[in-house]
């Protein structure tokens, strides 16, 4: 159930002008008392709020959180129903998988302020600072789906994330193959998918996305041993954003996605390949033996084609291919 204040907030935020408090009560069904009470608990929370005689109510500044008010300013009121928004938690993706085990429904997104344990692939860690970044997992549950099809969906997200990115920034990261966003020859966003399939049937259960973007932080906000390979939208382009609207636009690009997997392909393909700073690179595939080699292109199930010195090719379904150039291989 929505609160009165977010509900308050949201609707100041939508207007972006002064409100009465006439037309917030016939609005929202609230007396003139509870808007009194909901301005004053928002004001305690940090937003500075004007209030002038015969205009209304006014957002004049806001701090940089991610809430209930915020996102319903920017999506509609069932869509936050599935939005379940926390302080702090070991990874977004443990606690969606323990949801989707209880029968969390198709499009059930979690958002943290913090992880404690934020998880990328192969088992490294994600920082994740709080108040700085944004942590999301979401729910699919696709309907009699082979699991060869969930492979390429990481290649969607990176797509789908960049998408997010440009329409709130105006600036467009590049896609490492397979699914990081990079900015500056940096990393700002580590995408995880995990599947889980019915043993019986070979079909998907659930697959949970988790996308951490790194939005306000700071050089120094990274640890030592990271701060060569991994930066923020705000150490690139020095512009503080508001993670919140971010957020939404997440949201809602995920699920434009949700919706499209896996019938239109090609739209994604083509986007993935025009983004993919892979290609064109040189390349060290990691794995029993590594290789250096030269990506020379994206197959249409968004597997990488590397050729090598002595001519062979091979195309690369998963794994690790590190680009020179970027996150300081020389």
């Amino acid at each position: 159930m929505i609160k009165t204040k977010d509900a308050v907030l949201a609707y100041l935020k939508k207007c972006g002008n002064y409100v009465s408090g006439e037309t917030l009560g016939e609005t929202l069904g609230i007396s003139r008392m509870a808007i009194n009470s909901a301005v004053n608990t928002l004001r305690r929370d940090g937003y500075e709020i004007s209030s002038v005689t015969n205009k209304g109510y006014c957002v004049t500044a806001s701090p940089d959180v991610i809430n209930d008010g915020e996102l319903l300013a920017r999506l509609p009121a069932e869509r936050l129903q599935k939005v379940l928004l926390l302080d702090s938690v070991d990874s977004t993706n443990n606690r969606l998988h323990e949801m989707a085990v209880a029968g969390a429904p198709d499009g059930q997104v979690i958002i943290a302020e913090s992880q404690q344990a934020g998880r990328g692939r192969y088992g490294r860690t994600f920082v994740s600072p709080r108040g700085k970044g944004i942590y999301l997992s979401v729910l699919f549950r696709p309907v009699a789906l082979q699991p060869v099809l969930a492979s390429t969906l990481a290649a969607w997200v990176a797509v789908a994330m960049g998408n997010a990115v440009y329409k709130v920034c105006g600036v467009r990261p590049d896609i490492k193959w397979v699914n990081d966003l990079v900015l500056g020859k940096r990393k700002i966003c580590g995408i995880l998918t995990e599947t889980t399939v019915e043993s019986e049937t070979g079909h998907i259960r659930h697959v949970i996305v988790g996308a951490g973007l790194n939005v306000n932080e700071r050089p120094e906000d990274f640890p030592h041993e990271l701060q060569n390979t991994a930066t923020s939208l705000f150490a690139e382009t020095g512009i503080r954003y508001n993670r919140a609207q971010i957020a939404a636009q997440m949201i809602t690009e995920l699920d434009t996605l949700g919706a499209a997997w896996p019938q239109e392909k090609e739209h994604y393909l083509k986007a993935y390949r025009q983004n993919c700073i892979t290609v064109g690179n040189t390349v060290r595939l990691s794995g029993k033996e590594e290789r250096i080699g030269y990506a020379q292109d994206i197959d249409d199930n968004f597997g990488l084609i590397v050729r090598f010195d002595d001519g062979t090719q091979t195309t690369v379904i998963s794994g690790e291919a590190s680009v020179r150039g970027l996150y300081g291989y020389v």
